[in-house]
């Protein structure tokens, strides 16, 4: 008797273990203010600092990657401007401004290496809706991992609310690429 696999077979994390880890981020980075990097155990204030500025920045390019692919693609509009909204909120909770690429006040140049593994501020959509969703979740993908890299570096409050927005990016991401397939 031949062993059958099912139709379909769930390659990633359950759609409700998602849904409830992007719930507690939710929790997690609404109690997580940009005043509250007093504390400095793990790491100079001056590295958190310029983690803070560096996680700022970096949302602030993606909520820009963001808004290029809901004007060059209106009708995913509705799905991507929740998600949009959830990173300018990253941004702001980072001690940003309200989403802008570049509005950062305390960018510095030495924090320019982690914008590599972002498209730019302006970024090429590409024509197709798949392709520029795939883009946005690749863009997801490569800010989640760089922040959980980042985790060990930065002190413990900051550290928290680093690994909850990088746990939002991988939700985010999940939710690009479910509806694609």
């Amino acid at each position: 008797m031949p062993f059958t696999l099912p139709s379909r077979t769930p390659s990633g994390p359950r759609r409700r273990t998602l849904l409830a880890s992007a719930a507690g981020t939710l929790v997690l980075a609404g109690c997580s203010t940009p005043e509250s990097s007093g504390d400095t155990t793990g790491g100079s204030p001056s590295a958190a600092d310029r983690a803070r500025a560096r996680a700022a920045r970096d949302s602030e390019t993606l909520a820009g990657h963001y808004a290029a692919v809901i004007a060059a693609h209106p009708a995913l509009a509705e799905r991507l401007r929740p998600l949009r909204a959830e990173v300018v909120r990253h941004a702001q909770a980072f001690g940003g401004a309200d989403g802008r690429p570049g509005a950062s006040s305390s960018a510095s140049a030495s924090a320019s290496a982690s914008a590599s593994a972002l498209p730019s501020a302006s970024p090429a959509v590409p024509a197709k809706q798949k392709d520029a969703l795939g883009d946005l979740a690749s863009a997801e993908r490569a800010l989640a991992d760089e922040r959980t890299k980042a985790l060990l570096e930065v002190p413990g409050e900051l550290a928290r609310l680093l690994a909850s927005v990088a746990a939002a990016g991988a939700a985010h991401a999940f939710l690009l690429t479910e509806g694609a397939k």
